[in-house]
């Protein structure tokens, strides 16, 4: 009887200490082809909801989460979201990716895609830990199986982490998306909605396939023989497998091609048999000349310096860039040269230097907030490390301008549309900074989606860039690592990006004309119509369906394009 009490007592410990280390996430998970995400961060919840609506059309994957976090407080934490993960799996481990026995427990060897997240607070701390957790994924025994992608918090730290990964490597610089991000935005209004279809997995984005039957035919026509795909580039086999985008018409798909589309998924296209277009004739228009503008920087970020250097890229000569933050003016131009800014090769812009505090009414009032083109309210560097607090300076100085432009600038009723007074209509000081977004775009980055979502319904700001766009890039380039050279191109000042352009680029008032013939029009001006945006209508659409049907078109609608200028 004492035996056997001692074998029960035995038995019991081991299965208590089994079910503790279950519920501490210690135990192995036996999983393949699973995408591993090492670490936590405030991106994990939409980058969770982009990997899971990608994953919808299979039924579902399994994402692993390995962070130095007890798993209960994981799971607790996803639980949260309130989010419905279409069958994705999502499965928690405590642990450190710089421990190999812990990466070894997550299965790394055998995941499809892993993807390291940066840590929140200093950017060059957590851009060290990025390049010591690829060095112990480098040294992983067993090998890699698939790719890893690195969300990187300083552009000027890409290029090591780059060196020590090699190949196996893909470079995702958040800081440096969403600023590039808001320059395009605030120069091209409406643009912001674009990228966040084509980023987002529930709408089109990019896939790269192979098709065999299309071998030994000119990129224009292969243009128009996808019914529900748009094609906007070639994976050049001859060229080592470079990427193309927006091809010249006589490229000739050659063995080993494969072609770049814009589609609903990777499952939803094929090629069919090419239609009868007519080509038809372009108004004679060209593109206008551009125009010096006038823009205005709230707050100081970590690579303002890059920043400008792409304004300077963009901008017409006569531009003036306003600066108004609270570092000293005597400390900014030491600032700015030690990032890298070469002041006196600046051409096309005018650095106007204020200083102050963008959340004192005072201060900005000091500054001529009505005469500025664009204002881009930046999340200032000095409270980086708490999304709140930067959130809830951001929000306050977006108050405080549109208040003060609501106070200047004429009454426009004819301009201030319903979709903007809908749901706001019983409050007055709403209603009048709504009205001076009529006359100038404000960009705000916001980090937090909740706090996105409550400036967006407000409709005071003109767009609000956070960190759910930087999710969504990482979770196309952990589905796909080519994808990331095309976004690298459409990012940069220079090569191929999305414009926004008028209708009557490409036809006649009330002209009737299917979307196969205003592409084959869009040709002529060397671009690649991807969608449109109806004058009547809130929202654009990307790869239209039944291009083949013909309707009436406005000048008041536009198309968005991939061009070269």
């Amino acid at each position: 009887m004492l035996i056997f009490a001692m074998m029960l007592g035995l038995v019991s410990d081991a299965i208590s200490e089994k079910v503790d280390s279950l519920r501490k996430g210690k135990s192995e998970v036996i999983e393949s082809n699973h995408i591993l995400i090492l670490g936590w961060s405030d991106k994990l919840g939409s980058l969770l909801k982009q990997l899971a609506i990608a994953n919808q059309s299979v039924g579902g994957g399994v994402v692993v989460v390995l962070a130095e976090r007890d798993k209960e407080e994981m799971e607790l934490d996803i639980t949260k979201l309130e989010f419905d993960f279409m069958g994705t799996s999502v499965i928690c481990r405590s642990g450190s990716p710089l421990i190999m026995a812990d990466l070894k427990k997550v299965s790394v060897s055998k995941a499809r895609a892993i993807i390291v997240l940066a840590t929140d607070g200093n950017a060059d701390q957590s851009d060290a830990r990025a390049l010591r957790v690829v060095l112990s994924l480098i040294g992983v025994k067993e090998g890699l199986r698939g790719h890893v992608v690195v969300e990187m918090s300083d552009l000027d730290n890409e290029q090591l982490v780059k060196l020590v990964g090699g190949e196996l490597v893909e470079t995702v610089v958040a800081h440096d998306v969403i600023g590039r991000l808001m320059i395009q935005c605030a120069l091209q209004p409406g643009l912001a909605q674009i990228w966040e279809d084509i980023l987002g997995f529930d709408s089109a984005e990019f896939y790269i396939k192979r098709w065999p039957q299309l071998d030994g035919k000119r990129f224009e026509d292969v243009l128009i023989s996808f019914p529900n795909a748009v094609p906007c580039g070639v994976k050049i086999s001859a060229e080592g497998g470079r990427i193309r985008l927006n091809p010249d018409d006589d490229y000739m798909l050659k063995e080993g091609d494969e072609v770049l589309v814009v589609a609903e998924d990777d499952d939803t296209y094929a090629p069919g048999r090419l239609p009868q277009v007519r080509r038809g004739f372009l108004p004679k228009l060209f593109n206008p000349p551009k125009f010096p503008e006038k823009i205005l920087f709230c707050g100081w970020r970590r690579d303002i310096d890059d920043m400008i250097n792409v304004l300077e890229a963009f901008l017409a000569p006569g531009s003036e860039l306003w600066m108004f933050n609270e570092v000293a003016t005597k400390d900014r131009e030491k600032k700015l040269i030690d990032g890298g800014l070469d002041l006196t090769g600046l051409e096309n812009i005018k650095l106007v230097h204020r200083e102050g505090n963008a959340v004192i009414r005072r201060h900005l009032e000091s500054l001529p907030l009505e005469t500025f083109d664009s204002i881009l309210i930046l999340a200032d560097e000095s409270l980086e490390d708490s999304v709140v607090h930067s959130d809830s300076r951001s929000l306050a100085t977006l108050l405080l301008i549109r208040d003060i432009q609501s106070k200047r600038l004429p009454y426009r009723e004819s301009k201030v549309t319903q979709i903007r007074q809908a749901g706001y209509s019983h409050s007055s000081w709403i209603r009048e900074m709504q009205q001076a977004s009529d006359k100038s775009i404000i960009i705000s980055e916001i980090l937090d989606s909740r706090t996105r979502n409550l400036v967006s319904v407000s409709k005071i700001s003109d767009y609000v860039l956070s960190n759910e766009l930087v999710s969504m890039a990482l979770a196309m380039v952990a589905e796909d690592k080519q994808i990331n050279r095309v976004l690298e191109e459409l990012f940069a000042e220079e090569g191929n990006e999305l414009y926004i352009r008028p209708a009557e680029f490409y036809l006649y008032d009330q002209e009737e004309l299917c979307f196969y013939e205003i592409m084959l029009r869009g040709r002529k001006r060397n671009e690649i119509v991807i969608g449109y945006r109806l004058a009547s209508a809130e929202r654009a659409v990307i790869n239209p369906p039944d291009k083949g049907i013909r309707k009436k078109w406005s000048l008041g609608d536009v198309f968005i394009v991939i061009a070269q200028e």
